[in-house]
C-alpha cells in the first residue's frame, strides 16, 4: 500500500512545478496581450499632418515644394447645396450661396502661393465646376477622372503633373482618400474646402504627403514664413 502511494506520489508534478509552469504561460500570455496592440499601432497608416495651427515646418516644406513646381494639391468643392438648407447658387447639385466666400478665399490663399506655373483642372460635376469657378475664375472642361477615382487617383495625378509645374485639383472627399489611401495614409474626414498637398520631389521618385489644411484653418497658416 504504501509502495503503491509512493510511486502514485513520484508521477504526480510538484506544486511548485505546476505553479511555475502556469507562471511560464501566464508570462506568455501577457506577452501576447502586449504585442499585439504594439504590432496592429506599428500596422496602422500614419496620419496626414495638419499644416495649419503653427506648423511652421510643414508649411516651409510645402512652400519649397511650391516653389519648385513639385506639388500636387487636391481642393474639396466648397458647400453642397443639396446637403444644405442654406440657399443655393444655382442648381441644387452646386454649392450654397454662403459657400461663395469660402471659394473665393481659398483662392486667394493659392494665389499667395503663386499661380504663374500652376495646371488646374477639376471634375465635371457641377459643385466642383462652381467651386473652381470662384477659386480660379476659371474652369476646365471637366475630366471624369477627377469624380471617377476609385484605384486610380494617384496614377491619374501623376500622368497629369507636369515637371517643374505645380497641379491643383478640383474634386471630391473619395478621391482624396483614395488619394491617402494610394500613399498608405489614414483617411480622416476633410472638410468642404479641404487642400490636400502632395510633392513628387523625392529621392526614389514615390509622392510623399505633406499634410492638409482645412478651409477654415488657412487663418492660421503663414505662408511668408
Amino acid at each position: 500500500m504504501s509502495t503503491r502511494l509512493l510511486i502514485a506520489q513520484a508521477g504526480r508534478p510538484s506544486l511548485g512545478r505546476v505553479l511555475a509552469r502556469y507562471r511560464r504561460l501566464l508570462a506568455l500570455l501577457l506577452a501576447v496581450g502586449l504585442m499585439l496592440p504594439l504590432g496592429l499601432y506599428l500596422l496602422e497608416p500614419a496620419a496626414v499632418p495638419d499644416l495649419a495651427h503653427g506648423n511652421t515646418s510643414g508649411i516651409k516644406a510645402l512652400s519649397a515644394s511650391w516653389a519648385k513646381g513639385d506639388v500636387i494639391a487636391l481642393v474639396r468643392h466648397v458647400e453642397r447645396c443639396d446637403r444644405s438648407n442654406a440657399a443655393c447658387i444655382g442648381p441644387t447639385d452646386g454649392i450654397t450661396d454662403r459657400a461663395r466666400d469660402v471659394a473665393v478665399g481659398l483662392g486667394a490663399q493659392f494665389e499667395q502661393l503663386g499661380l504663374a506655373r500652376t495646371d488646374i483642372y477639376n471634375s465635371p460635376l457641377t459643385r466642383t465646376v462652381q467651386t473652381a469657378g470662384y477659386m480660379f475664375s476659371k474652369v476646365s472642361s471637366g475630366d471624369s477622372w477627377l469624380f471617377n477615382c476609385k484605384g486610380s487617383m494617384l496614377r491619374d495625378a501623376l500622368a497629369h503633373k507636369v515637371a517643374g509645374r505645380n497641379l491643383v485639383l478640383v474634386t471630391h472627399s473619395e478621391c482624396m482618400a483614395q488619394l491617402e489611401q494610394d500613399l498608405k495614409r489614414a483617411t480622416p474626414t476633410l472638410g468642404y474646402g479641404a487642400a490636400l498637398f502632395v510633392s513628387t520631389d523625392t529621392l526614389d521618385g514615390t509622392p510623399k504627403m505633406l499634410g492638409l489644411i482645412e478651409a477654415s484653418d488657412w487663418r492660421s497658416v503663414d505662408l511668408k514664413r
